[in-house]
């Protein structure tokens, strides 16, 4: 099976025959990886290429993800879509212009996002923890969503659920310091640091799930679209962000896995970025949550949270050409 590779040394990236091949600085001999074991491929080093292997990955659909020396994401190579509908491409447009359509999946993605996060809380309530004024602020947004009239008062409902979720992070996670909040640009401690690189990573998975899928990753419609990024990637991640992310971090921070020993300070700057052995570990536990399976009550087979991503995009395919109204993800085991 297809898999992921995230490439932390600097070296060359060639490709011969169907073998990529990685040669890393100081060290004789190259690392073969057969092509077809690819699904991604991470770049955190410095790492050349050409468009010769460019051009081979996009042959074998393998889409490729760039980060800079401090761990912040750059951009990917998408390759071309080899399984493209004019057809849905229409209905997905059709569906952002009409501003009835737009909001009923804005909200979706906003719904399944708070689903998500009250069961986290849910979940650290019953172990003692003294969450439920957070719990009913949450549960009172969730019942706002209806009334919201447009995506601007739908995502202000999420962000102010959102804040109370973060603010209870305290609560939940055995931290060093306080956690004051939610800081994007840099990230200020331990906690901002995983929750961007973490959202960052589960961006690229969605990415790589709506590739195989007939959807333009472009046209979104809770997350405004961009020239600068595949913005549905945003809406589908949304609902997994508190189900994958941020499980993986109460379990890396809580088990002492990582703490502020894995930091490195952002130059000048008061921003903080997770250092190798962080980002390393934090995409091993990441790994693991993704690989994670459950039994679909409705495919009755086991399938894991990496699949329950493309899934959901096929769902929203489904609802696209009125096969069946979208409904987000609600964990229901």
């Amino acid at each position: 099976m297809a898999r992921s590779y995230y490439l932390f040394r600097n070296g060359r990236l060639s490709r011969h025959q169907n073998t990529l091949y990685l040669e890393r600085e100081g060290e004789e001999g190259r690392r073969p990886i057969p092509v077809e074991d690819v699904r991604e491929l991470y770049l955190f080093g410095e790492v050349d290429l050409n468009t010769k292997l460019l051009n081979f990955l996009g042959r074998h659909g393998v889409v490729l993800h760039c980060f800079n020396y401090h761990g912040f994401y750059s951009g990917s190579f998408y390759p071309r879509e080899g399984n493209v509908s004019g057809h849905l491409l229409v209905r997905q447009v059709e569906h952002y212009l009409d501003q009835a359509k737009r909001l009923y999946l804005a909200r979706q993605f906003v719904e399944g996002a708070l689903y998500h996060v009250r069961r986290n809380l849910a979940y650290y309530q019953r172990r003692g923890r003294e969450l439920d004024g957070v719990i009913a602020l949450v549960e009172g947004a969730i019942g706002q969503l209806a009334a919201c009239p447009d995506i601007p008062s739908l995502m202000g409902a999420e962000g102010r659920a959102r804040d109370a979720y973060y603010a209870a992070f305290n609560l939940i996670l055995d931290l060093e310091e306080p956690f004051q909040g939610r800081v994007r640009r840099p990230p200020d401690n331990l906690v901002n640091a995983l929750l961007s690189f973490g959202n960052t990573l589960l961006y690229t998975v969605a990415l790589a799930e709506i590739y195989v899928t007939q959807l333009n990753p472009t046209v979104s419609y809770l997350h405004e679209p961009s020239q600068r990024r595949f913005s549905l990637a945003l809406d589908i991640a949304e609902v997994f962000r508190p189900l994958i992310v941020d499980r993986t971090i109460f379990r890396v921070v809580n088990r002492h896995m990582l703490d502020e020993s894995d930091l490195e300070p952002l130059g000048e700057s008061e921003g903080v970025y997770l250092g190798e052995r962080g980002r390393k570990t934090f995409i091993r536990a990441l790994e693991e949550t993704l690989a994670t399976t459950v039994y679909h009550r409705t495919l009755k087979r086991n399938v894991s949270y990496r699949q329950l991503i493309r899934l959901e995009a096929y769902k929203l395919v489904r609802h696209l050409i009125d096969m069946e109204p979208y409904r987000a993800l609600r964990a229901w085991w």
